[in-house]
């Protein structure tokens, strides 16, 4: 059998998506511009929105597709190109002011992962829709819905549409600054313990796979990430499966109106660390995908540690005696977080907190799935040695010292990343078991994975 083209894939997913309706990828698509949105938004005026850097690289072929179009324009909005520019709502409000008034009019942003979010959330808060021209694979939030703004230095994915268009020129992209590429493939990587965590949860039966949403992530998944040396070399072929990958991603949580495809434990590591305000004053700031790699280590690392386990030879009766109170719960979360975060993670946390019958249920429902999900589960997953590798490889942070993370605050992250979201992943299979320290312990002894690699230099 032939394998699906991650372009057929594509046109496969926006069949199901809900918000976007046309993307363009491909060499040399710039002046493919014009026509898709006149297609897309027929009769609308465009603002084009971009910073120095964006236009820069493919601002003039945008502005002239345009006009050949016969698309009206007002007057572009260029952000500075330095600094970086800054995930903040204050430029969402700069941008969402900035066109307010002017009826009838669309954006069209030429835009990374950052850039788009402001596009995006400016333009849903007026209830319009939005097209993008993609300048790096940087991202898998293009074709999604929500858009990860900072406010009052707080750092939450805030709701919004996804684009109805998207242009991604491999050209451009491939032209793009190595460390935007890098930070693709962190976000991407995660995919893979993700993936991980939703078949622990569709064993449970708390989350049940849907085999077509989970093909849009998970079937091109493997062939995206093959070669990080390639990838980060900005080679255009390897460039196109990361760039098509992420875009899969995105489209793929339209299918599912959820995170849950693209998103795991991984990715809560990279979230405490964004709700911290971690690398945000960094220039250029700290990016996501470069968070969740060092994530995807953490889960990966977390996973193989609890294949190791003896789950049969858990002591049910020990487990609930142990078991946390509600207000146990919610002191341990005060404790652990600063109160701005606390105030939402202890309504996660305490509905998470299972005690009585229901925990001896779950254990009981652990214990009698776990051999499917070893069986499922094992094929999944890299180990973190490779993860590790691979990020080296294509030039992503590996190590959470890469990021300015030192181990003591590493490990406190395992046990702040269950606290913060309502997902059901492997940190909540080992709290429901009463071995989340336990293998965080293993995690961190000598023997253990970040015992043995306590220092990236070590790696």
């Amino acid at each position: 059998m032939t394998p699906t083209s991650g372009t057929d894939l594509i046109a496969q997913a926006l069949g199901t998506a809900t918000d976007t309706k046309e993307i363009i990828v491909g060499t040399d698509v710039l002046d493919a511009t014009g026509e898709l949105f006149a297609r897309v938004f027929p009769g609308a005026r465009v603002i084009v929105v971009a910073d120095e850097n964006t236009f820069a690289a493919a601002g003039q072929p945008v502005v002239d597709s345009l006009a050949a179009a016969g698309v009206e324009a007002v007057e572009p909005c260029i952000f500075p190109g330095s600094p970086t520019l800054y995930a903040g709502y204050d430029n969402v409000e700069l941008l969402r002011e900035r066109i307010r008034p002017l009826e009838s009019t669309i954006v069209c942003s030429i835009a990374a992962g950052t850039l788009n979010d402001i596009a995006k959330l400016a333009s849903g808060e007026l209830g319009r829709p939005y097209m993008n021209v993609c300048t790096a694979a940087s991202v898998d939030g293009y074709a999604s819905f929500g858009a990860s703004i900072s406010k009052d230095g707080f750092k939450i994915t805030r709701d919004c549409p996804a684009p109805a268009a998207l242009v991604a020129d491999l050209g451009v992209i491939a032209a793009a600054p190595q460390r935007l590429t890098a930070t693709g493939y962190g976000d991407l990587i995660e995919k893979i313990p993700a993936g991980a965590d939703w078949i622990l949860a569709d064993e449970l039966g708390i989350e049940p796979i849907d085999p077509y949403v989970w093909g849009l992530v998970q079937g091109p998944l493997r062939q995206a990430l093959a070669d990080p040396e390639r990838i980060g070399a900005g080679d255009p072929g390897a460039i196109r499966g990361l760039t098509e990958g992420n875009i899969m991603s995105g489209l793929a949580m339209q299918a599912a109106q959820s995170s849950r495809p693209a998103s795991g434990a991984g990715h809560q590591f990279s979230h405490t660390w964004e709700m911290e305000g971690h690398g945000l004053d960094w220039e250029p700031p700290l990016s996501h995908g470069m968070k969740v790699g060092i994530g995807t280590v953490a889960s990966c690392a977390m996973w193989q540690e609890a294949l190791a386990l003896d789950i049969e030879a858990v002591d049910a009766e020990a487990v609930l005696a142990a078991a946390r109170s509600d207000e146990q719960i919610e002191a341990r979360v005060r404790a652990a977080l600063s109160e701005r975060i606390a105030q939402e993670a202890v309504g996660h946390s305490v509905a998470k907190n299972l005690q009585g019958d229901a925990l001896a249920e779950r254990i009981a429902a652990i214990k009698e799935a776990w051999p499917r999900i070893v069986e499922r589960v094992s094929p999944q997953l890299m180990s973190p040695e490779e993860v590790a590798q691979r990020l080296a490889a294509v030039g992503a942070p590996y190590h959470p010292e890469t990021i300015g993370i030192d181990m003591e605050r590493f490990r406190a992250t395992h046990l702040k990343a269950q606290m913060i979201r309502p997902r059901y992943t492997i940190l909540d299979a080992l709290t429901d078991l009463g071995l989340l320290e336990t293998v965080i312990d293993r995690l961190f002894a000598p023997q253990g994975y970040w015992g043995r690699h306590p220092h990236q230099d070590q790696d």
